[in-house]
């Protein structure tokens, strides 16, 4: 499904991510995991064109990602939930969702103006607000609109920044199993960077340990040793 070679990428001067090579198996749940600072999100940022990258091979299916502009990655099948959600707080829940559409009947070669029923029937609370701003949403709420928002766009990779960071632990239960009903039930990629042991070892079918802009570790997801977490996980 996303295969990369030898990535790198820069700022500046400083040489951030060093020759990075993975891949994330199509219908399964990859984990990209290391500690605060290590090139996490640089990684995705890096992956979705949101910061310049050069690599030997940044493949998403047949697509070379290298050649198409950032915008037009949503469009061929990725969605992306970024740290901070980055919802329109003055939109309501309703126009939010809305926004992915024009991505998603491309996608789907139909027209349609109505938010899928799916969306709804993944999180409830926001049909029941779907007239309220996201800006009135709790943190919690906020996320799942946000994901909510990338599910419209009918993508086959959907990629995630820390989606329970600060988020109350009735709702990160709730999201972790939305997560993998998309992947087990549903056949959805998932590419996403957790710091939550627990939630790693729930979600993860394969993991991608990085250290200093490093690759120091990756396999399937019962191959995260003991060691491994206590050399690069442990604070």
């Amino acid at each position: 499904m996303l295969s990369i070679e030898n990535l790198n990428q820069y700022y500046g001067q400083s040489h951030i991510l060093h020759d990075i090579s993975f891949t994330a198996p199509e219908k399964e749940c990859t984990c990209i995991i290391g500690r605060n600072g290590v090139g996490k999100t640089t990684l995705l940022k890096s992956i979705m064109g949101e910061v310049a990258a050069k690599a030997d091979k940044l493949h998403y299916q047949d697509t070379d990602l290298l050649k198409i502009k950032p915008e037009k990655r949503a469009y061929a099948g990725i969605a992306y939930v970024p740290q901070g959600r980055q919802i329109f707080p003055l939109l309501s829940v309703e126009d939010n969702l809305k926004i992915g559409l024009p991505v998603h009947n491309k996608r789907s070669k139909e027209t349609t103006r109505q938010v899928p029923e799916l969306i709804y029937e993944l999180f409830p609370v926001l049909f029941d607000m779907k007239q309220r701003r996201g800006g009135d949403l709790s943190g919690g709420q906020q996320q799942q609109l946000a994901i909510g928002r990338a599910l419209v766009t009918n993508p086959s990779l959907l990629i995630l920044d820390e989606p329970t960071e600060g988020i109350q632990p009735n709702i990160v239960d709730d999201i972790t199993k939305v997560i993998r009903r998309l992947n087990q039930e549903w056949g959805l990629t998932v590419l996403v960077v957790e710091q939550k042991l627990h939630l790693i070892k729930t979600l993860a079918d394969h993991f991608v340990l990085l250290e200093r802009g490093r690759c120091v570790a990756q396999g399937r997801g019962d191959e995260l040793t003991p060691e491994l977490i206590q050399t690069y996980l442990s604070v």
